[in-house]
């Protein structure tokens, strides 16, 4: 009985062995040496990952919270001037799209904004409790500030922009 165990143990061992050495060669046959002087062949480099068509890029991304009703908000606008709405826990509330004009209204503003120079965050003082504070995030740039605080720039933004309220 032990001899049948022992044989049975040392089979299941060599199996194990074999399954674990299997994984570690290559597939295939080893690569051909290239002869002296002579160069490898060019590979062709990884296709670039597609980029967003810019119509549908994210132009602006503006976060509303706070208020009497603790409520969050948030604008989604692209560069076609497409935008949506979202509510608590990104609900859909509305969506749109700006005219060329508003549509150039928002590029000016954004640009006349500096985003990269403003304050990362602008607080009122004094801190006003029920107020609205607004997060801009545009061109990899993100700042923050209460309603009472606003930047003049980022006060162009939101004239651009349409409504954050759900109807």
């Amino acid at each position: 009985m032990r001899a049948k165990r022992a044989a049975g143990a040392a089979a299941v061992a060599a199996l194990l062995a074999a399954v674990s050495l299997a994984g570690c060669g290559h597939a295939g046959p080893p690569p051909a040496p290239t002869p002296a002087g002579a160069t490898a062949p060019a590979t062709s480099p990884p296709s670039a990952a597609p980029t967003t068509p810019p119509s549908t890029e994210r132009l602006l991304r503006v976060t509303r919270s706070g208020g009497f009703a603790g409520r969050t908000r948030t604008l989604l606008v692209n560069g076609d001037g497409s935008w949506t709405l979202l509510g608590e826990q990104d609900k859909e509330l509305r969506t749109g799209r700006l005219d060329a004009a508003r549509l150039e209204d928002l590029r000016t503003a954004l640009r006349a904004a500096d985003f990269p120079h403003l304050p990362r965050t602008t607080a009122a003082d004094p801190p006003v409790y029920d107020g609205f504070r607004y997060s801009f995030v545009h061109g990899g740039s993100e700042v923050s500030a209460d309603e009472t605080a606003l930047p003049p720039a980022l006060s162009r933004v939101l004239e651009a922009l349409p409504g954050f309220d759900a109807a």
